[in-house]
């Protein structure tokens, strides 16, 4: 099970291979405006220039996502 870590203030995203205790950092993403949730899949949108663009997708059903503010 992983740990994907949205902080809605700093705007960033760090998924973790397990839990954000003990878990070693896979992926850090910085001037992340939103995780979209789809049907099978978290979606990780970045800000480049004036777009949104999709930058990673991991599966729902081995990840667990905690929102901060």
């Amino acid at each position: 099970m992983q740990t994907l870590v949205f902080n809605t203030t700093n705007r960033t995203v760090v998924l973790y291979a397990s839990s954000r205790d003990e878990g070693k950092i896979i992926e850090r993403f910085d001037d992340v405006p939103t995780v979209k949730i789809n049907q099978n899949f978290y979606e990780i949108m970045m800000k480049v220039n004036e777009s949104v663009i999709p930058v990673m997708r991991t599966p729902i059903s081995n990840t667990n996502m905690i929102i901060l503010k």
